[in-house]
């Protein structure tokens, strides 16, 4: 089993930056694949990002792209997720998940709050 707690949310006014991590413990971070994920209040939750397992290979959601940088360091077993430019519409819950072939294993999130 893993465990993975997202810290790093918080209240921002749009235009500012915000870093989300993602500690993982219970099995090998190094092992999975990560990502970042979204909901919004009364949407579904929605693809943020994904790095591969060694970081050689990541992916993002066009509405994000060019604002966002997802990381990771295995050796801290931890993922990022650096937010630039919010937005208003950035306001969600952002939680990180872990993958094999599938996303496994879930966070319970942290809220992020764009003022306009």
């Amino acid at each position: 089993q893993v465990q993975l707690v997202e810290s790093g949310g918080g209240l921002v006014q749009a235009g500012g930056s915000l870093r989300l991590s993602c500690a993982a413990s219970g099995r090998t971070f190094s092992n999975y694949a990560m990502g970042w994920f979204r909901q919004a209040p009364g949407k579904e939750r929605e693809f943020v990002a994904a790095i591969n397992s060694n970081g050689g290979y990541v992916n993002y959601a066009d509405s994000v792209k060019g604002r966002f940088t997802i990381s990771r360091d295995n050796a801290k077993n931890t993922g990022y997720l650096q937010m630039y430019s919010l937005k208003p519409e950035d306001t969600a819950v952002y939680y990180c998940a872990l993958s094999v072939t599938k996303w496994d294993y879930w966070g319970k999130g942290t809220l992020v709050t764009v003022s306009s």
